[in-house]
């Protein structure tokens, strides 16, 4: 169950009337708005509290009874009502919201009428409670639209997500060689140099060092720039090339790539001191005597230093150095193809991987301007710091006491953050990684940002020097390309910062000298821009656009001050879903999270946990790196039930732990073995105690099953704490996701290798024990139920061989000793389970039989006929392969004659086919193959009555072909399945007298020729391809769906609760819709029941035989059903068809109720057939979006009577309950939140259940009628057994309905098929008023009542609709629903009537005919004006707003 909210509240007061009262009468306003705060999954319906249980007290000697009954107020839910969100409710079934005053003229009337007209059964107090009033108000649960529902329990195939963010071919530069060509003293001929000009070498000016012997100028200047590299690069081995000539170049060069192998190598080309590159593809040198410029062919430089490499180019034109180089490249890659053409196997160098950096363009000199260095490029790249304050200081307009030489003197040192000069170079680093983050794209990002630490430093510090150079009319060249991003906005951050650092130097350089004490201010550049991230996230990323902030987070990372609130953000940025996740994976966050798994603070558990939940549910690759920084160990303890968290949803995070630790284990045996432990199966095994949190349980149950995967030590720890045992207790959970994650888990659990004893029986006591889940109302948890049955059939083939076998042998022998004669003989009485057909005698026990391998062979043959598509294809699976099995197994001889003997005689059986009642009208052709069989018996297979099943024989003629068709429309029975179909048939459609009869003399209504009728499939349901061999065991797929969650966001609304979104406006629009329905129609009831209603609203031809119609209750559409299994939608105010599909009942079942769920926001379609099964579908009013939702058979117990009356329900919307009954000894409660049948409650009848009706507003009673007369009350907060609190026996035919008004008086009113209608009240013995509505030669057909006003309506046999007023049984009016041409259906009965929940208009149709007609009351009340104002939409905007 899925509950929606939002805090649409209204304003105005509650009308008079009957208003509800719902549970936890004494719940404040604090504990509602903490209950629309509250996130819980999954929702559960809650449970009645037996405790406080309704008596209905004997009757007195004078007849009279207590006014005092149902006065008891409602129990509390178990404090459920604290965990279910909000939802503002359009209170479809009461009155208008705001209170009508009475005129005073009316007041003497009014309460001389009281004690005539007071609410029915003591309802009045439902009146009393304000508090009632206000949580109905704000309250109002969906059903069946949790996510289980919206998928089926199935992934989303195309969110399979594979991301790339690690690097596969990371590198390193291990080898560099710094070439200077400066030949200091001499400048070389093409160079024209100002003066004053640049003449600083790596900040050292070579005309005034003084040198000592051996260490000239050249040589200070090479060994700094080496230790400037150094700082990029300790680990790089460097050489320095002074001056080189040709032979040293070629030496140096070539032996650079002789010592990195394929590793990459820098290639550092200083040419300041010799011509310009050449256009021909040259750069200079010098000869041994340095008195010649000798030139070096970029393409020899290529033959010496290969790839990958990179190149730094600072001299003049030296983007035509890249040019060239990228011309060589190509006319090497020429001869590598024709390598490639002579040898295959022959090596070649792929020169794209060549990375360059250039300082100018072509044609562009270096600046010579004396306030920089001249070798400005260099400087920029290797220590960019001292150069970007260079350059603030020169182009800063204001006067400051800062000089170019103080500038070089900050304190502090580069690697220590919380200096000035260190937390400077980390700003630095943080702009420049986002301005590329921001700039590049992704993989050109990647591979200069991330795949070399090298390459990374010097294309950050590059984004400077092309800011830089660019004023001095340089522009820096790279191949390859990047974007410009000398404008980028955070270039204004960084001046700030260099600005703030300036500010403080004086004061930091007189604190240095002693002179002052002066504690450095730190900057809030960090701060600022996780104010700027958080701003982002406030706004939702909508468009998910990618945060311009996020690499700085990752350096806030490095940074104890910040890190608590930078990962709180992170975490929040992750769970905007999985591209969130890959881009911050591609940002380089893995690492730091990795590495902050062995921090010990308390405060980053909470957090570490979230984001490691995020990542590994997108990226499960990550085990490897958990296993080698053992990193497991991290959650492993704190999944220890007795470990602290510092955070309130302690039970969440412990989910999240199992969930990386089943990742973790997930296909990853080093992983499930560095996690086995005593603790950790301990801690899991404790967790599903944890009733307040099922995701936990759920996890708890998955980690286990991964942790189990082949692997037989942790199954023999498991055993060791009785695990499965354990796992084995929550059958009965009451969240449909944990029931499916224990199956998971004992699936997981079977299959130790070595099958001894002790296994064997611990094996037989799981299977035993799971078997109560077939009958399983959620179609996930049947599915996970398939797979845990076909893995123990591959592990016990053979047994199973012998049990089918033995099935096949005694269907066989029952078709063979059952005659003709005998069946109807034995059918024509009321015995419900012929003797021929009983189970077998002691005598004639099979080796199979009594053993758990035939109990689970049955229910897999029962599943086989499941009425949900996916669960029958999959059970069909196992069927198949078992009985190919036994066809190949030593067995064949024996099993062949039978199956002949079966195909010979399935279309001329023993036993005579009668058509039921439901074929009445049906089309002539119908489809081939049956979608699911009747409902036989379980035991024993071919025995009528007590149990439904699947025969042996009807999975043998599929053998080997596709399931069931569900996309088709309903097939005909084929005659294998006649062994029981036929017998149940004979036996169930007896009807009342009289209606066999009519159904006889009529000709059906002939259909309208709408082609088939497709029956809507579940969503993502794939049906499987017809000639695939049949494999088992089946392959689940729970875990991958389970995974979803914590892909889905988390911490912030959905997006129906999202004030706003689409779909929070939509559904505010149809809660005043509702509204604006509501207020019009109330002042109509006032004069419903006491004029006419024959006035013609609509007339439409439906196409097939309307047998059931169910308004609803604020959409213009009217359901019809006919009596097979067609379901039509259409529109009654247009008067035309919506869409027409197929509910998908077999052939010889019938849809026997009908109702919309939900209808005060998007309406739900259930239906109900004969078979005892309940459907129900998203969507279907559209023809091209219906789904099914759900489908499962919620009786189970069909037991054939003398009248067959089918399956009947009642859906009690407020408590989430569906009430079932029919044919059956029991009324079956199904809690719509748990999916599970919460009780069987004795219908203390030999008699069919007729009909049923509850309380709307409470929900604990409800009334059923019988088809002996007998109408009888049950209060469910008593025990089953004494849950039957009052029983009227004054009819004397068979009821045809019962019904309980929402609204109005809250009248119960019965009507026999005599035409006999009487009135209760639950407080009295004995009816209140009898109204007679038929004639004597007049049969009632069918009854319907208003929910609000005082009028019932009954269709009688003559072909007559009858309306009667409830409180004076004044008859109103009279109609007669269409018929054919000159009138020859007129005395065909009716075959339904329905009123509008809310308008004034009935709907009747007849038999024989496909039309129907709509009436309404001919008089209707100008409506008053309008209580909320406008045009009659509910004006709260104030309110919500």
């Amino acid at each position: 169950m899925e509950a929606a909210s939002s805090n649409m509240a209204p304003s105005s007061a509650r009308p008079n009337g009957p208003q509800p009262i719902i549970d936890s009468l004494d719940a404040s306003r604090e504990q509602i708005d903490d209950a629309a705060n509250a996130q819980q999954r999954p929702n559960t319906a809650p449970r009645p509290d037996p405790s406080s249980s309704l008596v209905l007290p004997q009757p007195t000697e004078t007849g009279s009874t207590s006014r005092d009954l149902l006065r008891r107020p409602s129990p509390r839910r178990n404090g459920s009502m604290d965990t279910r969100p909000l939802l503002a409710r359009a209170k479809s079934d009461f009155g208008p919201r705001r209170e009508d005053r009475p005129k005073a003229e009316d007041a003497e009337s009014r309460a001389s009428g009281e004690a005539e007209w007071g609410i029915r059964h003591g309802f009045e107090t439902q009146l009393t409670s304000e508090d009632h009033n206000n949580l109905l108000t704000a309250n109002f649960f969906m059903y069946f639209t949790d996510k289980r529902h919206e998928t089926g329990g199935l992934p989303k195939a195309e969110e399979n997500y594979k991301l790339d963010w690690r690097m596969k071919d990371r590198l390193k530069t291990v080898a560099a060689v710094l070439a200077l060509c400066l030949n200091i003293g001499v400048d070389p001929p093409d160079v024209i140099k100002t003066s004053p000009c640049a003449k600083m070498e790596c900040w050292i000016d070579p005309t005034q060092s003084t040198s000592s012997q051996g260490s000239g100028p050249i040589n200070l200047i090479g060994k700094q720039l080496q230790t400037q590299y150094e700082q990029l690069s300790l680990r790089t081995r460097y050489k320095l090339s002074l001056d080189p000539t040709v032979e040293e170049a070629k030496r140096y060069w070539g032996n650079l790539r002789k010592n990195a192998r394929n590793e990459r190598v820098l290639l550092h080309y200083n040419g300041h001191g010799v011509p310009r590159p050449t256009g021909s593809g040259e750069i200079w040198v010098f000869n041994r005597t340095y008195t010649q410029y000798i030139p070096i062919s970029i393409y020899d430089m290529q033959s010496w230093v290969t790839a990958p490499s990179l190149f730094v180019y600072d001299c003049s034109d030296a983007g035509l150095i890249i040019k060239n180089f990228n011309r060589f490249a190509e006319k090497h890659e020429s001869e590598n193809v024709e390598a490639r053409q002579r040898d295959p196997q022959a090596e070649v160098v792929d020169f794209s991987d060549c990375i360059h950096l250039a300082a100018c363009a072509e044609k562009e000199s270096l600046p010579t301007n004396p306030d920089l260095p001249a070798d400005v490029f260099t400087s920029c790249l290797t220590t960019p710091i001292e150069m970007a304050i260079r350059f603030f200081i020169l182009q800063n307009p204001l006067r400051s006491a800062v000089t170019l030489s103080d500038a070089q003197n900050i304190p502090g040192r580069v690697s220590e953050r919380r200096t000035p000069i260190g937390e400077l170079n980390w700003i630095f680093t943080a702009i420049t990684d986002t301005i590329a983050w921001n700039s590049l794209p992704g993989p050109l990002f990647k591979k200069l940002f991330r795949q070399d630490l090298m390459v990374a430093a010097l294309f950050r510090n590059f984004l400077l020097a092309q800011r830089i150079m660019r004023v001095y009319h340089c522009h820096p060249q790279c191949h390859p390309e990047i974007p410009q991003t000398h404008s980028h906005e955070l270039w204004k951050s960084w001046d700030l910062a260099v600005e703030m650092i300036l500010a403080q130097l004086p004061d930091l350089l007189a604190a240095e000298r002693g002179e002052k004490t002066y504690e450095y201010q730190h900057s809030n550049f960090f701060a600022e821009q996780l104010t700027a991230f958080e701003v982002y996230l406030q706004q939702g990323a909508i468009e998910q656009k990618q945060p311009e902030q996020l690499p700085i987070v990752l350096q806030v990372l490095l940074s104890q001050v910040h890190r608590l609130r930078a990962l709180i953000l992170l975490s929040r940025f992750l769970d905007l879903g999985p591209w969130a996740v890959e881009l911050a994976l591609s940002i380089g966050i893995f690492p730091y999270v990795l590495k902050l798994l062995s921090s010990q603070a308390i405060e980053l558990k909470p957090v570490m946990i979230f984001i490691w939940a995020r990542i590994l549910a997108v990226d499960g690759s990550c085990q490897s790196d958990l296993l080698k920084e053992s990193g497991f160990n991290y959650f492993i303890s704190i999944l220890n039930p007795s470990s602290g968290v510092p955070v309130g949803n302690v039970s969440e995070h412990r989910a999240m732990c199992a969930f990386i630790i089943a990742m973790f284990c997930k296909d990853f045996h080093q992983g499930r073995t560095v996690s086995l432990s005593s603790q950790l199966i301990e801690s899991c095994l404790g967790h599903l105690e944890d009733l307040q949190n099922p995701l936990l349980r759920q996890w708890s149950c998955l980690c286990l099953s991964m942790l189990w995967v082949d692997f037989a030590d942790a199954k023999w720890e498991g055993i060791r704490r009785h695990a499965h045992q354990r796992l084995c207790d929550l059958v009965v959970d009451p969240v449909a996701e944990v029931r499916a994650a224990m199956l998971h888990a004992l699936t997981s659990f079977l299959g130790i290798e070595h099958l001894t004893p002790q296994i064997l029986q611990y094996e037989e006591s799981i299977a035993s024990m799971v078997l109560i889940m077939a009958s399983d109302g959620n179609s996930m948890v049947r599915n996970e139920l398939l797979v845990f049955f076909s893995t123990f059939v591959a592990r016990y083939q053979n047994r199973f061989v012998v049990a089918a076998y033995e099935q096949l042998k005694e269907e066989k022998e029952a078709m063979t000793r059952t005659s003709e004669q005998e069946v109807e003989k034995k059918f024509d009485g009321v015995s419900s389970k012929p003797r021929s057909l009983a189970s077998s005698d002691e005598s004639s026990r099979t080796i199979a039989d009594n053993t758990v391998y035939s109990a689970v062979w049955k229910e897999i043959l029962i599943m086989s006929v499941d009425p949900h598509p996916a669960i029958s294809e999959n059970a069909c699976v196992i069927v198949d392969y078992v009985l190919e099995a036994l066809v190949q197994s030593p067995l064949s001889p024996l099993v062949l004659p039978i199956m002949d003997f079966m195909v010979h005689n399935k279309s001329a059986g023993p036993f005579p086919s009668r058509q039921p009642h439901s074929d009445l009208g049906a089309p002539s052709s119908q489809p081939s193959r049956p979608s699911t069989p009747p409902t036989p018996n379980r035991e024993g297979y071919l025995s009528l009555g007590l149990k439904r099943t699947a025969s042996i024989a009807a999975s043998l003629f599929s053998f080997g072909d596709a399931p069931p068709s569900h996309n088709d429309s309903p097939p005909k029975v084929p005659a294998r399945a006649s062994t029981f179909n036929d017998q149940r048939l004979a036996v169930r459609s007896k009807l009342p007298d009289g209606w066999q009869s009519e159904k006889e003399s009529h000709t059906p209504a002939q259909s309208l020729q709408l082609g088939p009728n497709r029956v809507p499939p579940p969503k993502y349901f794939k049906r499987r391809n017809a000639n695939e061999t049949a494999q088992i065991p089946l392959k689940s797929k729970f875990f991958d769906w389970s995974v979803e969650y914590f892909r889905e966001p988390q911490m912030k609304p959905s997006e129906a609760d999202e004030p706003g979104s689409t779909d929070y406006n939509q559904r505010l629009w149809r809660r005043n819709r509702n509204d604006r329905i509501i207020a019009k129609t109330q002042p109509q009831k006032e004069v419903a029941g006491s004029n006419k209603w024959d006035k013609a609203k609509a007339f439409f031809n439906a196409g097939m035989q309307p047998m059931k119609l169910c308004f609803h209750q604020f959409e213009e559409q009217i359901v019809v059903t006919d009596d097979t299994h067609n379901i039509g939608i259409f529109d009654w105010k247009h008067k035309v068809p919506i869409n027409r599909f197929s509910n998908g009942n077999p052939t010889g079942s019938k849809i026997t109720e009908v109702r919309l769920i939900n209808e005060d926001d998007q309406a739900l379609l259930m239906t109900g057939s004969s078979d005892g099964v309940l459907k129900l579908f998203r969507h279907y009013e559209s023809p091209s979006s219906a789904e099914l939702v759900t489908a499962f058979r919620a009786l189970t117990d069909l037991v054939p009577s003398n009248k067959n009356a089918g399956l009947v329900f009642d859906w009690q919307q407020s408590r989430g309950l569906i009430l079932v009954a029919g044919d059956v000894k029991v009324i079956r409660v199904w809690n719509a939140g748990t999916e599970i049948c919460t009780a069987d409650i004795p219908a203390r009848s030999g008699s069919c259940i007729t009909s049923l009706t509850s309380d709307q507003v409470e929900g604990h009673i409800f009334v059923a009628s019988f088809g002996d007369g007998a109408v009888r009350v049950y209060d469910q907060r008593e025990k089953p057994a004494t849950a039957m609190v009052r029983v009227w026996k004054e009819h004397k035919q068979w009821i045809t309905n019962v019904h309980l008004q929402r609204g109005g008086q809250r009248e119960l009113v019965t009507g026999c098929r005599s035409g006999e209608v009487k009135l209760w009240d639950m407080r009295s013995d004995k009816s209140l008023r009898t109204i007679a509505t038929t004639k004597r030669d007049e049969t009632l057909k069918c009854l319907s009542v208003h929910e609000h006003a005082p009028v019932f309506a009954v269709g009688t046999s003559r072909h007559t609709v009858k309306l009667f007023n409830t409180s004076t049984s004044q008859s109103l009016s009279e109609f007669e629903p269409y018929s054919s041409f000159l009138g020859q259906g007129r005395s065909k009965p009716i075959a339904s009537t329905a009123f509008h929940p809310h308008r004034m208009m009935i709907a009747g149709t007849a038999v024989g005919d496909s039309h129907v007609l709509i009436h309404a009351c001919n008089k209707e009340e100008a409506a008053p004006p309008n209580p909320f104002g406008g045009d009659g939409i509910v004006q709260e905007w104030d309110a919500l707003v």
